[in-house]
């Protein structure tokens, strides 16, 4: 019987509270069960008010619980704990596997530099116990144990030859390099080691440049078709309302615009591809050295070092600038000026516009840059039959907190009636900016997910078909001690510090969706390239002791 519920999902084994397997487990009058340790947690927290709620169910008891350990449930959880352990021992694609093993192999965890041969946990047992196998040195479980018999004397390489740069046998020493400068191969690897770590410095130093060249070049990127396409749609505004004597005009401008907006996308995408390539390089050959410079077995050091640490070859990226803020000022002006004139002015004013773009230029982002996005700001407010019944709205629908007790809502389709979650009224189309405020208040264990999502994302049930950032209807910044992004369940990491007023920039024409960290300049922490097939709305989750409010 216990064979079988192990088997069940392990989420059904994990703390709702922490999300991790139960320690400790305990079961509440509710039938919920938690970590003693989180349990505890959070009921001190509420001592004050002396009611003492389910973080799940939100049930209330008084007086505060006495809780005891659940030890059927912690015997459940034991036994998963072994078959989740168990299914790491046998050897997998890319593990070594024991020599001593009939049937399925297990895994090797030592090697035998003596034997010649990988051990097992159990298998290993005799060179620990018996005194026969005393001398026999153990290192890391490789594969590559013949290369350390020489092929021409099959005897052990223990030697370093500094005149032929090879590692050799003792009778090697004695006839081929005899005279030669010789070494024992642990003393050349000491040697060598420090020479390794300079060449490993020198490489991810490199790698950090050029992974950071690669984020500006893809933010100018996006900025580029972001600022080309409103140039397009402004233009092809203001010649619709021209009369047919100017048509051609307005075709010229529009391709003029598209030309130079392929003229820097085209510079920009080679050397994108240019320096991801590179970057892919760079990686390789700093795993390479990062796993050379921990490895036990000194022959197989040294026979990788010289063809490791010889410098790539590759050059820098050739000086190719890629530019952003497309400004068609002037030809916005020119256009302008030309619906207010008469069609025999049409001919001389047009002149004015083409040295205006072919003047066309776009600057690198930095890191950090000015708020120019508030240009695109959008008033939001939330929408109250959306909102679940443990959050409630204040100032105008601006705010909305987590409150724990169940709030008087009315039903409604369009209500989150299992996340605590809710969304804004208005859809969000072309270009919009918004930004919040979110603040969690005696609790670290609070937490908000600032999303945005299609209409169509399901309101009922616990399933992640309703949650934001778990499914392929929305897509949601997570903000607690650390940050991270989800979508269709897929979770980044983000490297960036927590921020408690975000940023949030949709382009939904190009797909464009960006996270800020705003302060007085404002610092991107995450972009997403995709294609959005229905009108987007702002929505928000709010954790434990938590609160989101949309800034003016």
């Amino acid at each position: 019987m216990a064979e079988a519920s192990i088997s069940v999902d392990q989420d059904q084994f994990s703390c709702p509270v922490c999300l991790d397997l139960l320690k400790d487990p305990v079961t509440i009058h509710c039938g919920h069960s938690f970590c003693m340790v989180c349990i505890n947690k959070h009921w001190n927290e509420e001592d004050q008010r002396r009611v003492y709620s389910c973080p799940q169910c939100r049930e209330t008891f008084t007086p505060r619980p006495v809780l005891r350990r659940n030890n059927m449930l912690a015997e459940v959880v034991e036994e998963l704990k072994k078959k989740l352990q168990s299914a790491h021992h046998y050897a997998g694609p890319g593990d070594v596997e024991c020599d001593f093993c009939t049937g399925r192999k297990l895994k090797a965890i030592k090697s035998c530099l003596v034997c010649l041969a990988s051990y097992c946990e159990t298998h290993l047992n005799p060179h620990y116990q018996s005194p026969a196998f005393k001398k026999h040195q153990l290192v890391e479980a490789s594969t590559r144990l013949q290369e350390r018999i020489c092929s021409q004397h099959n005897e052990m390489i223990e030697i370093y030859c500094r005149t032929d740069q090879s590692c050799i046998c003792y009778l090697c020493m004695m006839h081929e390099h005899k005279g030669h400068d010789t070494v024992e191969a642990a003393a050349e690897r000491t040697e060598k080691q420090s020479q390794l770590k300079e060449v490993q410095r020198k490489s991810q130093q490199r790698l950090q440049e050029k992974e950071k060249k690669l984020q500006e070049v893809k933010q100018a990127v996006v900025t580029l078709k972001s600022s080309a396409q409103a140039a397009v749609e402004d233009s092809e505004r203001i010649f619709t309302e021209l009369i047919r004597s100017i048509e051609k005009k307005r075709s010229e401008v529009t391709e003029l615009i598209r030309a130079q907006e392929e003229a820097e996308l085209s510079g920009a995408e080679e050397l994108l591809e240019q320096l991801e390539q590179e970057i892919a390089d760079l990686k390789r050959r700093d795993t390479e050295l990062e796993q050379l410079s921990h490895t036990e077995d000194h022959i197989h050091f040294l026979q990788c070092f010289q063809s490791l640490c010889v410098s790539s070859g590759s050059e820098d990226s050739p000086s190719i600038t890629v530019h952003q803020h497309l400004s068609f000022d002037g030809v916005r002006k020119s256009l302008s000026d030309l619906k207010e004139r008469l069609e025999e002015f049409c001919k001389q004013e047009f002149s004015k516009t083409s040295p205006h773009a072919a003047a066309v230029q776009m600057i690198l982002p930095s890191e950090s840059k000015t708020r120019d996005f508030l240009q695109y700001f959008c008033y939001l407010t939330l929408d109250p039959n959306t909102v679940n019944h443990q959050l409630s709205l204040s100032e105008q629908n601006r705010v909305v907190k987590w409150r724990g007790g169940e709030q008087s809502y009315s039903d409604h389709p369009e209500r989150f009636d299992s996340w605590n979650q809710v969304l804004c009224k208005e859809s969000v189309s072309g270009r919009c900016y918004w930004e919040v405020e979110w603040r969690r208040w005696k609790s670290l264990l609070g937490w908000v997910s600032i999303s945005v999502s299609y209409k169509g994302i399901s309101r009922e049930g616990r399933g992640n078909g309703s949650r934001f950032g778990f499914n392929n209807q929305s897509w949601s910044l997570f903000c607690s001690s650390t940050l991270s992004f989800w979508h269709n369940n897929i979770k980044t990491e983000l490297s960036a510090s927590s921020s408690s007023r975000i940023g949030v920039y949709v382009d939904h024409s190009a797909g464009t969706l960006s996270f800020y960290s705003v302060s007085d300049t404002m610092t991107l922490l995450h972009t997403v390239h995709t294609t959005f097939t229905q009108p987007l709305y702002a929505g928000f989750g709010i954790g434990l002791r938590s609160s989101v409010k949309l800034c003016d």
